[in-house]
C-alpha cells in the first residue's frame, strides 16, 4: 500500500481556506437558527398586540386574531397559509422551552423544530413538556440527544416519546388525521403534474395493489409500456371512466394567443389549474369550444367586464379566473376560491373587473379582519389590473395581474450576409 501523499505548502493554504469556509459556513447555519428563534418570539408577541387591539375595538372573540397569519406571511415573504403555520410553530415553541433554547444556542433548525412540534401537537401542554425535556434538553456534557440524528430518525423518536406519555392520544390524532383524507394536484416539470391522494394506510395499499396488479398483467401479456406507465394509465382510465388515458373527456379551461394556436406562433399558453405549457401541445382538433378573451397586445392586460350584482356572475367571475390564475395576494398561489371585492361593495365598492380579485378563502378571510384596505391601483388605460391592499400596520402591498398570452413580434436583424429573426415574447416586465 503506498503511504499518504503530504501537501507541499501551497496545498496546505487550500486545506485551511477550506476549513474556513466550512466553518464559516456552520456558524451562518447556527446563526439562521437563532434568527429563527427570535421571529418565532416576536411572532408570539404581534399575535397578542393583535388581539389585544381586536379585543378593544370590540370584535368578536371568535374572530380575533384572524389576520395575524397574514402579517407574519407578509413580513416573512411568505403566504398567508403559510404564515398561519409559521404563527402555529411559535406557540407551540413557547410550550417547548428545551426545543426553543435548542433553536437559540443554533443547534436546531427551523425546520427540525417544526418536526418536533408537528409530532407532540396532539399532547396536553404538560405532556409536550415531558417530551420537550426528553428529546431536546441538553445532556451533562451539554450535547443533545438529536445531534446526527437524520429528519426521519427524528420523528421516529419523537413518536416513540409521545406515544409512551400518552397512547390515546395517538389514536385520537390517527381518527383526526383519516377524517382530512383527500387528493391535491401540484404541477411537475417537463408538462407533468403530481397527483397525490392521503389515505388511511389501508386504503392507500389496496389502491397500490391494485394497479400494480393490473400493471404485472399487462406486461405479462405483452404490453410495450413500462410498469409505471400502465398504473398511471390505469389510474386515470379508472377515475374518469374513459376507454384510454389519453382521450380526456372532461371541460379544461386553455388560454392562448390566437396567433399561437392557429399561426405557429412560439407564446406559451396557460392552463387553468396548472400553469404554462408549450404551445405546440395544444392544438384545435382538442377544443369543443373557442371563447374569445383579446389581451392588450402590448402589455397583456384582458379586457374589462361589470355587473350590477352583488355576487360575481359566472361569466364575470371566469374572467376573473383567467385574469388572475392564482390567489392574487403576494406570495400566495393556492387556488382561487373566492370573488372579492377590492373595494368592498358595502361601501360602494362596484361588481367590475377592475374592483374584482381572486383570492383563496384565506386571504379573503385575511382581509376582512380590522385595519385592512384594498383599492384598484388606477394607471394608464389597458395596463394590467393592479390591487394595493394596505395592512394595519401601515405597510402597503401591490398585487398586479399576470401577462395573457400575447402574439409575438419578429424582428429582422441583419447579420452580415446573413438574415436572421429575433422572436420577442411580449410579456410585459
Amino acid at each position: 500500500m503506498a503511504a499518504p501523499t503530504i501537501p507541499d505548502t501551497a496545498d496546505m493554504a487550500a486545506l485551511a481556506d477550506e476549513r474556513a469556509l466550512v466553518d464559516r459556513i456552520r456558524a451562518l447555519e447556527d446563526t439562521k437558527a437563532r434568527l429563527c428563534a427570535e421571529q418565532a418570539e416576536l411572532t408570539v408577541r404581534l399575535d397578542a398586540a393583535v388581539r389585544a387591539r381586536h379585543e378593544q375595538a370590540r370584535v368578536p372573540a371568535a374572530r380575533r386574531g384572524r389576520d395575524v397569519a397574514g402579517l407574519v406571511g407578509y413580513a416573512r415573504r411568505e403566504s398567508p397559509a403559510k404564515g398561519s403555520r409559521l404563527l402555529g410553530l411559535a406557540h407551540a415553541l413557547a410550550e417547548q422551552p428545551h426545543t426553543l433554547a435548542a433553536m437559540k444556542a443554533g443547534v436546531l433548525s427551523e425546520w427540525r423544530a417544526t418536526l418536533i412540534s408537528r409530532e407532540t401537537a396532539c399532547l396536553s401542554r404538560d405532556d409536550r413538556a415531558l417530551v420537550d425535556a426528553q428529546i431536546s434538553a441538553p445532556g451533562p456534557d451539554g450535547s443533545y440527544r438529536f445531534d446526527g440524528w437524520g429528519d426521519q430518525r427524528l420523528s421516529a423518536e419523537v413518536q416513540k416519546a409521545v406515544y409512551a406519555v400518552d397512547p390515546q392520544a395517538v389514536v385520537n390524532r390517527r381518527a383526526k388525521a383519516e377524517a382530512e383524507r383527500r387528493v391535491s394536484m401540484r404541477p411537475a416539470p417537463d408538462t407533468m403534474a403530481q397527483l397525490s391522494a392521503l389515505l388511511p394506510a389501508t386504503q392507500g395499499v389496496a389502491v397500490w395493489a391494485t394497479l400494480t396488479r393490473v400493471a404485472d398483467q399487462a406486461r405479462s401479456a405483452g404490453d410495450p409500456r413500462s410498469r409505471g406507465q400502465v398504473m398511471a394509465d390505469t389510474l386515470v382510465e379508472r377515475i374518469t371512466g374513459q376507454q384510454r388515458a389519453a382521450a380526456v373527456p372532461v371541460t379544461i379551461n386553455v388560454v392562448i394567443s390566437d396567433q399561437a394556436l392557429l399561426g405557429g406562433d412560439r407564446q406559451p399558453a396557460w392552463l387553468q389549474g396548472y400553469g404554462p405549457v408549450p404551445a405546440d401541445t395544444i392544438t384545435p382538433d382538442m377544443f369543443t369550444a373557442l371563447r374569445r378573451l383579446y389581451a392588450n397586445p402590448a402589455t397583456g392586460a384582458l379586457v374589462a367586464m361589470e355587473s350590477v350584482a352583488r355576487e360575481f356572475p359566472a361569466g364575470l367571475a371566469r374572467f376573473i379566473d383567467l385574469r388572475d390564475r392564482t390567489c392574487r395576494t403576494p406570495y400566495c398561489d393556492a387556488p382561487i376560491r373566492h370573488h372579492d371585492h377590492a373595494a368592498a361593495h358595502a361601501v360602494g365598492g362596484p361588481t367590475t373587473a377592475g374592483n374584482g380579485q381572486g383570492l383563496c378563502e384565506q386571504c379573503n378571510h385575511t382581509k376582512q379582519a380590522p385595519g385592512w384596505r384594498s383599492r384598484p391601483a388606477t394607471g394608464p388605460p389597458g395596463q394590467r389590473h393592479t390591487i394595493e391592499t394596505t395592512l394595519p400596520t401601515g405597510h402597503q402591498t401591490r398585487s398586479t395581474a399576470p401577462a395573457l398570452p400575447t402574439p409575438a413580434t419578429v424582428q429582422p436583424i441583419s447579420h452580415g450576409e446573413i438574415h436572421l429573426s429575433r422572436i420577442t415574447l411580449d410579456y410585459a416586465a
